[in-house]
């Protein structure tokens, strides 16, 4: 077997791994393109937004905190905070992987997100090339932008009380986000609550983006002395 036909096998077998993913994926960018053109961005805008920064979380709330009239700073700070988990979960990745050209793996670490993590860390050794992480993204990725896409054309055909609904989607996706790690877990639960508190609490005293920076940070901090990462309640 040539080293090409093998890629394009790993390419192929990325591919099919990323399929239940569209499922997910293709809804949730729906509902950020119909946030979005509510809060005024062209399909354009839109569409490019999705492009560049693919990740649906960090797009949903810095939308959100452009309703707000957050500025340009506080947006960015605030999604690049929600975002350092990438960090972490780009590095095992690109870890895991037989070793490559170093651009084709910067490119597959843009990819990286947390349904292409969870696929590509619990699956076979054999798996572990950066064509297949290809394969397994470019899935992902058109699945986002198609989402996305199909949201901002047809927002203005959805009748207008389907489309208020959809401002729901924000809260949905960081509660599907917490919840798995909370389980088991009485002081992240604690911490989260407090965290929601001290944000609410800030917000009265200064501007909501920022007070949702501020509390972040803080909580945090706090919680590295706080929590008990390894599950339970750290009584133990």
């Amino acid at each position: 077997m040539s080293e090409t036909t093998s890629k394009m096998q790993q390419y192929a077998a990325g591919l099919k791994a990323g399929v239940p993913v569209i499922l997910g994926f293709v809804p949730v960018g729906i509902a950020y393109a119909i946030m979005a053109q509510q809060a005024g961005f062209s399909v354009f805008e839109t569409i490019f937004m999705s492009a560049a920064v693919f990740a649906g979380a960090s797009q949903m709330m810095a939308v959100g905190m452009y309703v707000q009239g957050a500025g340009a700073v506080a947006m960015i700070l605030a999604t690049f905070i929600l975002n350092l988990r990438h960090l972490i979960m780009s590095t095992c990745v690109v870890n895991r992987m037989k070793k490559d050209r170093v651009p084709v793996m910067l490119l597959a670490a843009f990819g990286v997100t947390d349904e292409s993590f969870a696929i590509f860390t619990t699956g076979k050794e054999e798996n572990c090339t950066v064509m297949y992480f290809l394969g397994l993204i470019t899935v992902t990725y058109a699945s986002w932008i198609a989402g996305s896409a199909i949201g901002a054309l047809a927002s203005g055909l959805l009748p207008p009380i389907l489309s208020a609904s959809l401002g729901i989607a924000l809260y949905a996706m960081f509660i599907a986000i917490l919840i798995p790690g909370l389980k088991g877990n009485l002081r992240l639960g604690v911490l989260v609550i407090i965290t929601a508190l001290v944000n609410l609490a800030l917000s009265r005293v200064m501007a909501s983006s920022w007070a949702l920076i501020v509390s972040t940070l803080v909580c945090a901090a706090a919680g590295v002395f706080f929590v008990d990462l390894d599950g339970g309640t750290g009584d133990e």
